[in-house]
């Protein structure tokens, strides 16, 4: 194969090569790939963790947005032919395009830090085309995602993610299992989308409305955020404390607030 120039890791893609092969094959073994799956990596970056899932399930698609790695990779992992590399932004890319033959999709990826958030929430709202999903993010991002109420770290992202997903904490990745090394830990979830979800609403943008409303303030009361939205006889139908703080509620009150007030407005 012809020789490929070495990668310096960019900033602005948020690049942190993970090099520990240890912890490689620890994720490896969370995810469990067998042959068939369909595993879309997202950021496969120069492919440590795609041979250890491509070497099992023998083909597989990546999506990169560094046109820079996409040679690298190709050389690195020359030996699979059934790997599909997309060169597009995870942002916007359909994955429900992947699923053939109504065989969802798993999803895994070493996610950068500045645009982990808004990725979650735009594969959440893909969810219906994915088995689960396996992540390396900044610890407190999954510490946010995996909190219960009443946890300080639960919020509006917890709240989304759990309303779609069973979440797991696996575990904790140091600084020194990258190159570069990033300054905080990381950390490997679990969110498998529920086949059915426990509490649903007709209105999934009504229920992001209502949990950002609910946490916009969050040292405030229920009281004080919905003013204006709930009053105390609505509270009582309810049967919600209205001088709760936002973090005590869990998914399921949420969405019963959610679906109340589509049947005020009804």
């Amino acid at each position: 194969m012809s020789k490929v120039q070495p990668h310096k890791a960019r900033k602005r893609f948020g690049q942190n090569f993970l090099h520990d092969h240890g912890v490689i094959r620890r994720i490896v073994a969370c995810i469990a790939p067998k042959k068939g799956q369909r595993i879309v990596e997202i950021g496969p970056g120069k492919g440590a963790l795609t041979e250890g899932i491509i070497s099992v399930t023998e083909r597989m698609d990546v999506v990169e947005l560094d046109r820079d790695l996409i040679p690298i990779l190709k050389v690195n992992l020359f030996r699979y032919p059934e790997l599909t590399v997309h060169e597009a932004d995870a942002m916007k890319f359909d994955f429900s395009s992947l699923v053939q033959d109504e065989q969802t999709i798993r999803v895994v990826g070493n996610l950068p830090y500045n645009i982990s958030t808004p990725l979650i929430f735009h594969l959440l709202s893909q969810a219906n085309s994915i088995t689960d999903m396996h992540f390396m993010l900044q610890k407190e991002v999954v510490d946010r995602l995996a909190s219960r109420p009443g946890d300080n770290l639960y919020g509006r992202l917890s709240v989304m993610a759990q309303y779609y997903c069973a979440v797991d904490s696996l575990f904790v990745v140091g600084p020194e299992s990258f190159d570069p090394a990033p300054k905080v830990d990381s950390a490997i979830v679990r969110m498998t989308p529920y086949k059915t979800l426990p509490f649903s609403t007709a209105d999934v943008k009504k229920l992001e409305d209502v949990v950002r409303i609910g946490f916009q303030q969050r040292r405030k009361t229920l009281r004080n955020n919905y003013k204006g939205v709930l009053d105390q006889d609505d509270f009582a139908h309810l049967g919600i404390d209205p001088s709760l703080r936002p973090e005590r509620l869990d998914v399921k009150e949420f969405v019963a607030i959610t679906n109340y007030l589509l049947e005020k407005e009804s």
